[in-house]
């Protein structure tokens, strides 16, 4: 291709797909996921290949998938969850930049970008792995494509792109998929209180979604000089803003975002939100290197041996490892970093204890500085494993199991 996108209509950047596609048996298109699939035009791309491999990370119900598509994903997504062509790749997220190198190689990316400004597009709210899977699709010849969109925020750092890393672009203007958080439930803002208790002025937060992190935000309004290194964010960066909580003289640094069209407003060309690749954000030692960092993760199951199952129910595969070990390990790290593991002590709907004696599951993480449920703290890092499973039972288990707890403790040699 030339060293310059060409802005075409939905057509022809269709054909050019076809085109290029039509001596592979079943050519990889690499997408955006999240809430920044761009669903426009992938529908009538994907229309034209009578079979592909799709691959995106955590991919919503939108997606446009006829019967020749296998959803391919490191993390699985609403829209690929229970589908019965699914190939899951094990991966930690750190780690999946590297797989689009080898044996992920693209045949096709599909992006979602902003309309394009003096030479340049950005990626928005969805940086992710896409720099690498586009590096490595200019590498090998393979096609760039974009859905240049005039609602898309224009964020900054690793999103921004030159046009020349792309071939086509076609301009849609479509509203953006936004996602409005329910208020936390009474057992969430226990543990999201009991979590913010622990977190001092300074300290680096990873916020991810979900009802305990926001809860967690909710409890840390009062403190300052809070940083914000993480995977992704949501409307709970909004509000450390305004309640001045933030350190203004430190950008928030993340990978990809969603949440309310007000959060939109406010990243769109906003220098002190940097978007960083996948491979910086989730790198270990990177996090490692965060003053006070404090990752909050949240898990199926916790055993006694504090080893957390994230990612599998009944062994089908529910999301996958995500960002949780890449944190994990580089919160326990962080000069006075911690890593949480904060889940309720019972499953509403399985209605089952998530404190267990022995995961069945693979392991999504383990070794954790404290587990964190409504009932309270049990603290992890650096007790004996009989301690770590009393502090289990006692402090985070659900009161009407500890028993039966403490019975299969004493057969695991932990009583």
């Amino acid at each position: 291709m030339g060293d310059r996108m060409r802005v075409v209509e939905v057509e022809r950047a269709v054909r050019a797909v076809r085109e290029h596609c039509s001596s592979l048996d079943r050519p990889r298109v690499v997408t955006s996921g999240n809430f920044a699939s761009p669903v426009t035009l992938l529908g009538p791309l994907l229309a034209e290949l009578p079979s592909a491999r799709l691959h995106a990370l955590n991919a919503q119900h939108d997606l446009p998938m006829h019967d020749g598509v296998v959803p391919e994903t490191t993390f699985v997504g609403p829209g690929f969850r229970r589908h019965p062509r699914l190939a899951y790749v094990p991966c930690r997220l750190s780690m999946v930049p590297r797989l689009f190198n080898g044996p992920l190689a693209p045949d096709v990316v599909v992006v979602h970008t902003t309309t394009p400004r003096d030479g340049e597009v950005s990626l928005g709210l969805e940086v992710n792995v896409l720099p690498a899977a586009i590096e490595a699709a200019r590498e090998r010849g393979a096609l760039v494509v974009a859905q240049l969109n005039p609602r898309m925020p224009w964020t900054f750092g690793d999103a921004v792109l030159p046009l020349d890393a792309l071939d086509f672009g076609v301009e849609v203007d479509a509203p953006l998929t936004t996602h409005v958080a329910r208020p936390p439930s009474d057992d969430a803002r226990l543990i999201g209180a009991r979590v913010a208790a622990e977190i001092g002025d300074g300290a680096t937060l990873q916020a991810g979604i979900g009802e305990v992190p926001d809860a967690t935000i909710g409890g840390v309004l009062e403190r300052r000089g809070l940083k914000v290194w993480t995977e992704m964010f949501s409307d709970g960066v909004l509000v450390l803003e305004r309640a001045g909580a933030l350190d203004r003289g430190t950008p928030v640094r993340t990978s990809f975002v969603f949440g309310s069209q007000e959060l939109y407003e406010w990243v769109d060309d906003n220098p002190r939100v940097r978007m960083l690749r996948t491979e910086t954000t989730n790198s270990p030692a990177a996090i490692a290197q965060q003053p006070a960092m404090t990752s909050i993760n949240t898990a199926l199951q916790v055993d006694l041996f504090d080893q957390a199952n994230a990612s599998r129910i009944g062994a089908r595969i529910y999301s996958g490892f995500g960002g949780q070990t890449d944190f994990t390990v580089g919160a326990s790290h962080s000069p006075g970093g911690r890593a949480f593991m904060a889940l309720r002590s019972w499953h509403p709907r399985a209605d089952v204890s998530t404190i267990v004696p022995l995961v069945d599951e693979p392991v999504t993480s383990f070794q954790h500085g404290a587990v964190v449920t409504e009932q309270g703290i049990a603290w992890m890092w650096g007790r004996n494993e009989r301690e770590q499973a009393h502090n289990l039972i006692e402090h985070a288990a659900h009161p009407q199991v500890r028993d039966d707890l403490w019975e299969e403790a004493r057969g695991l040699g932990l009583a």
